[in-house]
C-alpha cells in the first residue's frame, strides 16, 4: 500500500443499532475494493470484521474492528462498531478517533434506540454524519417512513441523495439525485451496475430534490449563495466544492440506500465518501494538555514530531498484545523511541500493521491522520499518548458511561485465583467498561458492566482464554452495623485446661456517635485493677469485633467504646486473654445499646424520553426510592433519585425493559441510612444462613 497524505485519508466509523447491517456493509465495501474476493456472511461466521470466537457464537459484533481499503486514490480507515448497547464503550472509543460517522438505519425497523445513541455520541465529538438506509431488499421495507423518521429525529435537513425504485425482495435499482440518473445493479453480489436515464414518472420528484440540494450547497458558502441568487444554479465544479463544506458543517445530512448482503449501493456510497467525505485535514488541530505544565495546547496535523494516541488494546492468541492507534501529528516509523506522557515512561515502537480482521499487512511508516496497530508495547495502555521527546503532550481519555450492572464471581477450583486475576486484568485492559473489584471486607470479587450480555460475554472470554472454571452469584451488599443508644458490660474470660491458664476481665461502656464519625476506642482506667500494658490488647479485641460484626457479620461503625475497669491475674493474665475479653465485652455491650443495620443509599440519575416518566417513577417508588428532582436534557427527562443499593440489582435491565431500551442511568454512592425493621430481620436471617454454609 502506498504512502498516503492526510488529505487522501478517510477515517470513519460505521455505527448504528444492533442488526442494522453494519458488518455486512463493511463486507460489501471490502469486496468492492478488491480487499476480499467474495462476500462473507454473519451466519457462516465468515465476515472479515467479526472474527472473534464470541462473535461467531452469538452472530453479533462485540468488538470494534479497524479495517482498511483503497478507493479512488484515497485510503479508507473504517471501523465496524458493535450495535448492542452492552458494548457501547467500543463504539464511543472508535468515534473518538475518526473524522466522520456513517450511521446505518434498518430499512424495516427504522430509527431505533442504538441509532439515537450513536448519533448523540457522534454529535458530542462534532463529527459530520452520513445516513445509510440498509436492507432495502427485505420484505416490508418502508423507505419513505424511515426517511421521515430520520428527519423527525435528526433534523429536517436530512436529505436523500438516493431513492430506491423497487425496494423489497428483488431490489436492484436506485436513483442518484446528485447525478440525476438511474443505477441498476446486478444481483450476483458483485456490486456491478449500469447507469441510464431516470424513468419518466420520477423526473419531477428528482428535479425538485436536485433543486433543494443546490440550495443546501449554496448555503454552505457565502460566495456560492450569492452566485446561486444571481444565476439560479451552480456548475458541477462548484457543486463538488460546496458539497464538501456543506457536509463538514452539517448544513445537510446526506442519506444513501443500500442492500449490503447483495452488495447493492456500497460502491456509490464509497464514491461519495472519497470525493466529499471528511479527511484528517478537516480537523487539522486538536486540543491537548502540555505534559509538563498542564496548560491547554493545540496539536497540529503538520507538526514535526509524532503524537500518537492508543485507542484500543486486544490480546491475540498468536501475536500477544496489539494496540490500535491514530497518528495525530508528524509520522511514526517502526523502531522509533517515544515518550509515554500518560505514564512518564519511554516506549520503543515495534512492528506496525494495517488490520483487516485477523489479516495483517506490515508497514514501516504511517503519516499524520492514519490509523494502524502495533505489537507488544511494554508499558502502554488504552488511552495513553505517545510523543516525540520535544513535544510532550497528553490527549484526553475518552469518557465512558458508568458500568451499573454487577455480578459476583468466584472460582470453582482451588488454585485458579491467580489465573482469574490475570484474566480479569487482561479483559479490563481490552475493555474499559468491564470493571472488577476485589472487596476484602465482604470477601467477594464483583464484576461491573454495561448489561447482562456484556458481563456474560466477558465471563465466557475469561473461561475460554484463561481455562478457568468460575461461577457467579448476586453480590452481597456492604451493610454496616451501629447502635442508637448506649450499653455496658462486664465480661470475664477464664480458661484453665492444664498448664498455664488464661484470665482477663473487661468492663466496657459504649455509646453512639454521629453518622460518619467512625469507631473511637478510649480507656478511662483508674487505680491498679488492670495493668495499662493490656489496653492495646483490649483495643485489638474491639477492632476484631468491629471487623467481624455482631448482628449480621458486617463492619461496625459510628460509636465510642470506653474500657473503664476490669481485673487481672498475676500469672494467667496475658495479651490473648485481654483480646478475647475485650471482644466479648464489646459484643455484649453492643447488643444492649439498641443495635441496628445501616444500608448504602445510591444517588441515581435516570435519563428517559418523556412518555416513560410515569412508569419509571412508579418503578423507582416500588424500590423504596425517593425522587429528589427532575430536569430536562434535550429531548430527554432527567430524573434524580435516591434508592437503597439492595433494591438496584440489575436495574439497568429493568429500565431497558420499561423504556424499550431508550432509558439509561448512572449510580453513585451517597450515604448510609437505617434499614427498616422488617428488612433488617430478613438481612440478619440471610446472613446467619450464609455464615453457617461457609463454616
Amino acid at each position: 500500500m502506498k504512502d498516503y497524505a492526510a488529505k487522501d485519508i478517510r477515517n470513519f466509523a460505521i455505527a448504528g443499532h444492533g442488526g442494522s447491517g453494519k458488518t455486512m456493509l463493511t463486507e460489501a465495501m471490502l469486496s468492492k475494493s478488491g480487499e476480499i474476493n467474495r462476500l462473507g456472511s454473519i451466519e457462516s461466521g465468515s465476515t472479515v470484521s467479526d472474527y472473534h470466537q464470541d462473535e461467531h457464537d452469538r452472530q453479533i459484533s462485540i468488538h470494534s474492528s479497524p479495517l482498511h481499503l483503497e478507493w479512488n486514490d484515497t485510503k479508507f480507515n473504517l471501523i465496524d462498531t458493535p450495535g448492542y448497547l452492552d458494548f457501547i464503550g467500543e463504539t464511543i472509543s472508535s468515534l473518538a478517533v475518526v473524522d466522520a460517522a456513517v450511521v446505518v438505519v434498518h430499512a424495516v425497523n427504522g430509527v431505533e434506540v442504538g441509532t439515537e445513541q450513536v448519533w448523540n455520541y457522534a454529535s458530542n465529538y462534532g463529527l459530520p454524519k452520513i445516513l445509510v438506509v440498509n436492507g432495502l431488499d427485505r420484505e416490508h421495507t418502508q423507505f419513505d417512513k424511515v426517511l421521515q423518521q430520520a428527519k423527525d429525529h435528526f433534523g429536517a435537513n436530512v436529505f436523500p441523495m438516493q431513492l430506491p425504485v423497487n425496494s423489497g425482495p428483488g431490489f436492484n435499482q436506485i436513483i442518484d439525485v446528485l447525478r440525476s440518473e438511474l443505477i441498476t445493479y446486478t444481483t450476483d453480489g458483485s456490486g456491478k451496475y449500469s447507469e441510464s436515464d431516470i424513468p419518466e414518472d420520477w423526473k419531477d420528484r428528482i428535479k425538485t430534490l436536485h433543486g433543494e440540494l443546490i440550495e443546501y450547497v449554496a448555503e454552505s458558502d457565502d460566495s456560492l449563495l450569492e452566485k446561486f441568487f444571481e444565476e439560479g444554479s451552480l456548475t458541477e465544479e462548484e457543486m463538488r466544492e460546496g458539497l464538501h463544506h456543506a457536509i463538514q458543517n452539517q448544513v445537510f445530512i446526506p442519506l444513501f440506500c443500500t442492500a449490503s448482503t447483495q452488495n447493492i449501493g456500497a460502491a456509490r456510497l464509497m464514491d461519495f465518501i472519497s470525493k466529499y467525505g471528511s479527511s484528517p485535514v478537516d480537523r487539522s488541530s486538536i486540543q491537548a494538555e502540555d505534559a509538563n505544565s498542564g496548560e491547554d495546547v493545540s496539536v497540529a496535523l503538520d507538526g514535526g514530531e509524532p503524537v500518537v494516541h492508543i485507542f484500543k488494546t486486544i490480546s491475540e492468541a498468536h501475536v500477544g498484545e496489539l494496540s490500535f492507534f491514530r497518528v495525530y501529528s508528524g509520522s511514526i516509523s517502526t523502531g522509533a523511541d517515544l515518550q509515554n506522557t500518560t505514564r512518564s515512561t519511554t516506549e520503543r515502537f515495534g512492528q506496525m500493521f494495517l488490520m483487516n480482521g485477523k489479516d495483517r499487512t506490515s508497514v514501516s511508516k504511517l503519516n499524520a491522520g492514519d490509523i494502524g496497530a502495533v505489537v507488544k508495547l511494554k508499558n502502554t495502555h488504552t488511552g495513553n499518548t505517545l510523543t516525540g521527546s520535544n513535544n510532550r503532550v497528553k490527549l484526553s481519555s475518552v469518557e465512558l458511561p458508568s458500568s451499573n450492572i454487577h455480578l459476583g464471581l468466584k472460582s470453582k477450583t482451588k488454585g485458579d485465583e491467580e489465573k482469574i486475576a490475570t484474566g480479569l486484568a487482561t479483559i479490563h485492559e481490552e475493555d474499559s467498561t468491564f470493571i472488577y473489584n476485589v472487596d476484602p471486607e465482604l470477601h467477594q470479587t464483583v464484576l461491573s458492566g454495561q448489561g447482562e450480555l456484556h458481563l456474560q460475554v466477558s465471563i465466557d472470554r475469561l473461561k475460554r482464554k484463561f481455562n478457568v472454571d468460575v461461577e457467579t452469584f448476586k453480590p452481597r451488599i456492604p451493610y454496616r452495623e451501629t447502635i442508637k443508644g448506649s450499653g455496658s458490660s462486664k465480661y470475664r474470660h477464664k480458661k484453665q485446661s492444664g498448664g498455664a491458664g488464661q484470665f482477663a476481665e473487661v468492663w466496657m461502656r459504649i455509646e453512639s456517635k454521629p453518622r460518619g464519625d467512625g469507631v473511637e476506642f478510649v480507656h478511662s482506667l483508674v487505680g491498679q485493677n488492670v495493668d495499662r500494658v493490656f489496653v492495646p490488647s483490649v483495643e485489638k479485641g474491639v477492632t476484631a469485633a468491629c471487623t467481624d460484626g455482631v448482628l449480621a457479620g458486617y463492619s461496625v461503625v459510628d460509636l465510642k467504646a470506653d474500657f473503664y475497669d476490669g481485673k487481672q491475674h498475676p500469672v494467667d493474665s496475658k495479651d490473648i486473654a485481654f483480646q478475647m475479653a475485650g471482644k466479648q465485652a464489646f459484643r455484649q455491650a453492643f447488643m444492649e445499646a439498641q443495635p441496628c443495620l445501616l444500608e448504602p443509599i445510591l444517588n441515581i440519575e435516570i435519563k428517559v424520553p418523556e412518555e416513560f416518566m410515569g412508569d419509571v417513577m412508579g418503578d423507582m417508588s416500588s424500590r423504596r426510592g425517593k425522587i429528589m428532582g427532575m430536569d430536562t436534557e434535550g429531548t430527554f427527562q432527567l430524573i434524580k433519585a435516591q434508592a437503597p443499593q439492595s433494591e438496584m440489582y440489575h436495574y439497568s435491565t429493568t429500565l431497558r425493559s420499561l423504556t424499550g431500551g431508550r432509558g439509561i442511568h448512572s449510580e453513585k454512592f451517597s450515604h448510609y441510612e437505617e434499614v427498616p425493621k422488617d428488612m433488617e430481620a430478613k438481612v440478619i436471617a440471610e446472613s446467619k444462613i450464609s455464615q453457617e454454609e461457609e463454616s
